[in-house]
């Protein structure tokens, strides 16, 4: 687990950020995540999971967008950031993320047992 942490933590770093539209959720749906990242989350029932697929939704999503947005996984980081990935609101960073980061990251997405968050 303290390799993947560390993996995680390297790639969060090379992922660029941009403001999103205030309140907006319009790429939260239901995503799978490592383990690892799991463990950052909190821990829901299984009534408010069922609850958040029955609409689709991220069980993290509330009213005023994601709850977990500081530890929001990698594939959520994402969006916005690639091409293959848009917002919805046509946001993204001042530079796209490097397409070898971007392979990275799905090369540890498909190399670690994921969990539906």
């Amino acid at each position: 687990m303290y390799q993947n942490r560390d993996i995680i933590a390297r790639l969060r770093e090379r992922i660029p950020s941009f403001e999103c539209v205030p309140g907006c959720h319009d790429c939260c749906g239901p995503v799978t995540t490592s383990s690892e990242e799991m463990s950052r989350l909190p821990v829901k029932t299984e009534a408010e999971h069922e609850a958040a697929l029955k609409e689709f939704n991220c069980v993290h999503l509330g009213p005023e967008g994601c709850t977990v947005y500081e530890e929001r996984p990698l594939i959520c980081r994402l969006f916005g950031t690639t091409p293959r990935m848009p917002c919805p609101n046509d946001r993204r960073p001042e530079t796209m993320i490097d397409p070898e980061v971007e392979q990275e990251i799905h090369h540890y997405i498909a190399t670690t047992r994921q969990v539906l968050v």
